[in-house]
């Protein structure tokens, strides 16, 4: 299903992005460079369920951005990008917390609106990602979980101790904001994501804990925008 999803996705992704140069060309093209930081919200959507609160993390990193249309553009990335999850214990006395950091390479349709000062828009696409590392912080043995005193036994906790299997990432990815226009070539930009992975980060096969351990993350940024024509 995950499969049969993710090409369904992948097929509309690429008409939206194709849907500019198919288009009779009217407006004048303007590429635009930039640079822009933030912070993200992340957790891992595992099968069976593991008890989670969101990671905090950040990303930074360089965009790129093509229009020309009166509405739509597409816009390409390069950043560095924290994601993870946060075990939650609920009452017990216990903290465990997996950084794992990527480097990602969104590619997404832009279609925006509004005047020469202040303009909305939505961004939708697909990102590929690479685990630069993982780091864990935790203040008990999670190698050893279960034989600690008080530690919950009706958790799973394999997943503490367990190997990243896939270092590479893929998924969907879409996100609205506002784009202030300080200057004729300058302007701010704030935005809110949210990143849907379609891959496994720990092997998915019918042998193993995890059928599934899916990447998402919540994304707000702020970046600056020179444009370059």
């Amino acid at each position: 299903m995950i499969r049969k999803l993710s090409i369904i996705l992948i097929i509309a992704v690429a008409f939206l992005t194709g849907l500019p140069c198919t288009a009779q060309r009217v407006y004048e093209p303007k590429v635009y460079i930039g640079a822009k930081g933030g912070a993200t919200l992340s957790n891992v959507q595992f099968t069976p369920h593991v008890k989670q609160s969101l990671r905090p993390g950040f990303l930074m990193g360089a965009t790129v951005r093509y229009t020309e249309e009166k509405i739509f553009g597409i816009i390409g990335e390069l950043l560095i990008e924290q994601r993870g999850w946060k075990e939650n214990f609920e009452e017990a006395p216990f903290a465990y917390n997996r950084e794992l950091t990527y480097v990602t390479l969104p590619v997404m349709t832009h279609i925006y609106f509004g005047s020469s000062k202040i303009k909305g828009f939505v961004n939708i696409g697909a990102s590929v990602s690479y685990m630069l590392g993982s780091k864990i912080s935790s203040d008990f043995d999670y190698v050893n979980a279960l034989k600690q005193p008080g530690f919950p036994t009706y958790r799973s906790v394999e997943q503490m101790s367990m190997a990243i299997k896939n270092k590479f990432d893929y998924g969907i990815l879409g996100g609205a904001g506002a784009e202030f226009i300080i200057k004729k070539k300058h302007s701010l930009i704030l935005e809110g994501r949210y990143y849907f992975g379609l891959g496994n980060i720990f092997s998915a096969t019918k042998r193993d804990v995890f059928s599934g351990s899916r990447n998402t993350s919540i994304e707000i940024s702020l970046g600056y925008m020179f444009r370059l024509k």
